[in-house]
């Protein structure tokens, strides 16, 4: 009895206590698990939609878009075309050379005049004079054939005077660059022995970077100023760029450029088609620029003489005109031979003589190859081509 009494004395308190902790445990455990019932329920996420802006607030500021044209049926209106340029006559144009050689500063107007105005020449004056001609690229031959012209005609004249020195030169410069020479260029179109017509073929050479093909750009500028209708073939296919020159310098007076797509291609097939579309157009001109590498002669000899071959099925070439820097002077006299041995040169273009104080080139490169100069470079502008006027040259020289 004893025993049962102290179970319940001391047992039933220790029940309770054990049970108390019991809650306590399950209650810390299941406090992060149970939902707070008083927090306010979260909203599910919703995607963003179009709102309608009520009345109350501000207007919007987008603009309305503009309502839709009525369709009709008229096609959409062309762009217009490009405004073709107007070349200025060639006629006249060595004026703006002979200024230019004036403000150049020519050895030959100045130095000449000055020695032969001396009192009494000396054999030293006379080297001076020959040394003079030397350094204005007239040449060797040309320049000793000059001064025993000039001592003959002082020591038979007796002539001092500035003007009559200048007059006494002029006539003896004038009679080397020679002005009764044919300088017009075979433009017209060709009849052949069949009756038809066939447009003159131009074919022109020279060193890639003496201006060559601007040149052919310039001269195209130049026949239609003159009225002429003109063909360009880009001929030129190993030079990336030549035949995008060309073509703008043909597209900006409205003649027709024929090139390859592709670099590299034939030259003689991209001046058969060429000359074969001048032929379709009833063209009066086809100007054909070419390629100019002189790094291997006997390449240069096939290449040129495979377009000459080709072209000549068609019909005759008019011309073959040389380019030439005339800033080069007598270095460019190797290449000048070179052309003219392989492509029958039959006239010379001088670009650049405008940048020269020199301009004796003329006379060299005539005696040279026996071929007479025929258009000149006056300067930098599209229209600064020139047909050569010996009197007008001469004048630019000794104005210096």
């Amino acid at each position: 009895m004893n025993e049962l009494s102290d179970i319940l004395l001391f047992g039933l308190p220790a029940l309770a206590l054990a049970g108390l902790g019991y809650l306590g445990v399950r209650a810390r455990r299941g406090r992060g698990t149970t939902p707070d019932r008083t927090a306010p329920r979260a909203e599910p996420e919703v995607p963003p939609q179009d709102v309608v802006t009520p009345s109350t607030t501000a207007p919007s500021t987008t603009a309305e878009p503009a309502p839709e044209a009525p369709a009709t049926d008229q096609p959409p209106a062309e762009p217009a075309p490009p405004t073709l340029e107007r070349p200025e006559p060639a006629a006249g144009r060595m004026v703006r050379l002979r200024g230019r050689l004036a403000r150049s500063g020519s050895p030959i107007g100045v130095r000449l005049l000055s020695v032969l105005s001396r009192d009494h020449l000396s054999e030293d004056d006379w080297d001076e004079i020959e040394e003079t001609l030397l350094l204005a690229d007239v040449g060797a031959g040309p320049s000793a054939d000059l001064v025993d012209r000039l001592r003959e005609q002082v020591r038979v004249l007796g002539v001092r005077d500035v003007d009559s020195v200048r007059g006494l030169l002029r006539e003896q410069l004038l009679e080397l660059v020679d002005p009764s020479v044919d300088r017009s260029l075979a433009t017209a179109p060709v009849t052949l022995e069949d009756g038809t017509s066939h447009p003159a073929v131009v074919l022109v050479v020279g060193v890639n970077g003496t201006g060559k093909t601007t040149t052919v750009g310039k001269f195209a500028r130049v026949l239609v100023a003159d009225g002429r209708s003109v063909v360009l073939g880009a001929a030129d296919t190993f030079r990336a760029a030549a035949a995008d020159q060309l073509q703008t310098w043909g597209a900006r007076v409205g003649v027709p450029t024929v090139r390859s797509d592709r670099d590299g291609a034939d030259p003689a097939a991209v001046a058969f088609d060429a000359v074969h579309q001048g032929l379709e157009d009833g063209a009066d001109v086809v100007l054909v620029d070419t390629a100019g590498r002189l790094q291997n002669k006997a390449g240069l000899m096939d290449e040129l003489g495979k377009i000459t071959r080709v072209l000549s099925r068609k019909t005759p070439l008019s011309e073959v005109l040389l380019v030439l820097d005339a800033t080069t002077g007598q270095n460019g006299m190797n290449q000048a031979r070179v052309f003219a041995e392989v492509a029958g040169v039959t006239g010379i273009v001088l670009t650049k003589l405008d940048g020269t104080a020199k301009g004796g080139i003329v006379v060299a490169v005539q005696r040279e190859l026996g071929v007479p100069v025929k258009l000149v470079g006056l300067g930098e502008g599209p229209d600064d081509l020139a047909p050569f006027e010996p009197e007008a040259f001469v004048d630019g020289l000794l104005e210096g």
